[in-house]
This record gives structure tokens, C-alpha cells and sequence, in this order.
């Protein structure tokens, strides 16, 4: 389902253009169009100038990296799979900007939400040097469910957000999955989502971290969080209910006023992606719903909303991300466009 929104979003993109397509050995050979009959998931067409691009076996690496300037990764692979076939693309001197979460924790392998910690791609000199490479390197965005809450927090940074319990609402979409291939779903809520409770926990520490002897290191003194993570049925769209504690209490006030002034390199270099604005505060009590504010801002921005005063913690608030969009293949874009800037992707 990345895959397929990667492509809806480059269909008319100002800087990229999709010449190659590269799937398993099953799916080589087919045109795409072929490949994706009956389980074209986006809202939209397939795009005409990709239908009739005739897929190439992934595992190919050295053909496949020829005729490109760079990769999007959204592989459906074992992680150890996906570490190997990542480094032998960037080995080919081919960028990698990866949807797929087995290098996120590689020391030196950046993993970015652009609005946030850009600096981090200073990390990519070192892992060339690591595998040899003038050109190639990997570039990673992180879980899909963090962008709810995670940008909300750092915003707040001079507060010193202290302890964070958070709750992710998660769509099914998630799992790549419609209502059409997982009926189960249907009226259902599973209390349930492997691996994403320790990834909600512990990849915005990854992201506060800082560079030092050409490896990221995480950040010791961010927030404490603790979560649980629950899918439910909505189609597009995870919302987050959030506790917090801060160092230095801040009022409600300078809260709304942090998230709808933040803003970073994206938005003050115009990148193609970027929202206008990245985070909004709406003041209805029933806001964000997924149906009327998942796609604010292209699905791009994320959305605040009913941020009071709590009587154990400081202040509980609620915020929306679109997880396919902003939370993967959009937010890939993104991190691709700001990689492009900084003169990491060039042409071959």
C-alpha cells in the first residue's frame, strides 16, 4: 500500500520522476498496471505514465540501480532481507530513502522527519565512509504513528516535556490492509500492534538525539514515554490521546501558540511536499476527526486539538496524522526533497 501511494504521490511531482519499478521475482516481467490488478488501494487512478512500466526483479540490484538517480524503499521483506538489499543499492552508489524500519536503528543511518531533526543528515558522511561509498548511503523516516504526537511534543521542547503517556488510535491502512481484505476489522478494535508500542516509545528519543563520533546517539534526558497502540476501524488516519509533564509547566496559551508558529527547513525552503503549515490547533471540542482532518494540508500537516489541563499530569491533549501520507510514503518524499536540497541526491 506504500508503494502504490508513493507512486499516486509522484504522479505529478516538480523534481522526481518514477522511471523504474522494482518488485519481487513473482511480479517481474508484469507491467505494473498488471501487477496491481484488484488491489489498487488508492482513491485515485494508477497513473498513466506507470502503468505500462514493466517491473524489474528487486533483487537485481545492479540492473535496477542503473537506470535510476536514486530509490524509495517499501519492500516487503524480513528485516534482515531489507538490511541487506538496502546497503547493496547504496553499495551501487544509488541514495536510499527508506519507508521500511530495519535501519532505523543503525547508528549512522539518519532517521528523519524534516520539520525536526534535518541536521542529522549530517550522519550520511560517516556512513559513506563505513560502506565505501562516494555517493550512495541510506536515509530512513520513522513509525507512522509517532507523526501524531511526536512533532506536537518537540514543539513544545523549551518546556521540557518530562513524562508522556500516549494512546495511538490506528488505521488499517496501517497494515496495508482495506476494509475489502480484512472484514474482521469491521466493528472491531484490537487491543494489539506487534512491535509498535516500543517504536512509539523509543524512536522520538532517536530524533531528539544528537550526533556524536559519527553516530547518532539517542536522547537520555527527552521525555519518558509510555504507550499502548490499538487498531480500530478507520480506513486512513492515526489519532493519538496524549498525557504530558513538563520541566517548566507552560500555559495553554503558549502551547497553541508553539504548535501553530513552529516551523522548519521545509517550510522555509518551499520544498514541492512541505504544508504550509505543519501543525494546527482546532479549537472544537469533537476535533480532529479522522473523516473531516486527515487530509489537512495534502495529508501532510497534523492537527491538534482538545488540549486542556489534567488532574495528574500537566495538560492531555489529542492529534491526528495521516499514517500513509506524512507517516510514509509522503513523509519519505519529503525526506527525499530536503536530502535533494542538501545536495545529497543529485543526478548520476
Amino acid at each position: 500500500m506504500v508503494g502504490q501511494r508513493f507512486i499516486s504521490l509522484l504522479e505529478n511531482h516538480p523534481w522526481f520522476e518514477v522511471v523504474t519499478v522494482a518488485a519481487s521475482p513473482r511480479s517481474a516481467g508484469k507491467t505494473y498496471a498488471e501487477a496491481v490488478e484488484g488491489r489498487w488501494k488508492m482513491d485515485t487512478p494508477i497513473p498513466e505514465k506507470v502503468k505500462d512500466l514493466v517491473l524489474l526483479n528487486v533483487n537485481e540490484v545492479e540492473a535496477v540501480s542503473a537506470t535510476v538517480d536514486f530509490v524509495f524503499s517499501a519492500v516487503d521483506m524480513t528485516k534482515e532481507e531489507i538490511k541487506a538489499i538496502e546497503e547493496a543499492y547504496a553499495k551501487t552508489e544509488t541514495p536510499v530513502v527508506s519507508n521500511n524500519s530495519a535501519h532505523r536503528w543503525t547508528p549512522d543511518v539518519p532517521m528523519v522527519v524534516p520539520e525536526i531533526n534535518p541536521q542529522h543528515m549530517d550522519v550520511i558522511p560517516f556512513q559513506k565512509k563505513r560502506l565505501g561509498t562516494e555517493r550512495g548511503f541510506i536515509a530512513v523516516k520513522p513509525n507512522c504513528s509517532i507523526q501524531s504526537y511526536a512533532p506536537a511534543l518537540y514543539a513544545l521542547k523549551e518546556f521540557e516535556p518530562k513524562e508522556v503517556v500516549v494512546s495511538t488510535y490506528q488505521a488499517i491502512s496501517g497494515a496495508g490492509k482495506t476494509f475489502k481484505d480484512w472484514p474482521e476489522m469491521v466493528e472491531n478494535v484490537i487491543p494489539y500492534i506487534g512491535g509498535e508500542e516500543e517504536k512509539s516509545e523509543q524512536e522520538p528519543l532517536k530524533i531528539w538525539g544528537h550526533i556524536e563520533n559519527g553516530v547518532i546517539v539517542k536522547c537520555e534526558d527527552g521525555p519518558k514515554i509510555t504507550s499502548q497502540c490499538i487498531r480500530v476501524p478507520v480506513l486512513n488516519g492515526h489519532t493519538a490521546t496524549v498525557f504530558a509533564n513538563f520541566g517548566k509547566k507552560p500555559t495553554k496559551e503558549q502551547i497553541i501558540a508553539a504548535w501553530e508558529n513552529y516551523r522548519g527547513i521545509p517550510q522555509e525552503r518551499n520544498l514541492p511536499s512541505a504544508p504550509k503549515q505543519f501543525i494546527r490547533y482546532m479549537t472544537e471540542d469533537n476535533r480532529p476527526q479522522v473523516k473531516l482532518d486527515v487530509d489537512f494540508e495534502n495529508g501532510m500537516g497534523i492537527s491538534m486539538g482538545r488540549l486542556r489541563e489534567d488532574t495528574i499530569f500537566d495538560y492531555k491533549f489529542v492529534g491526528l496524522s495521516h499514517n500513509t501520507v506524512r507517516g510514509a510514503a509522503g513523509g519519505a518524499v519529503l525526506c527525499a526533497e530536503l536530502l535533494t536540497d542538501m545536495g545529497y541526491i543529485q543526478k548520476k
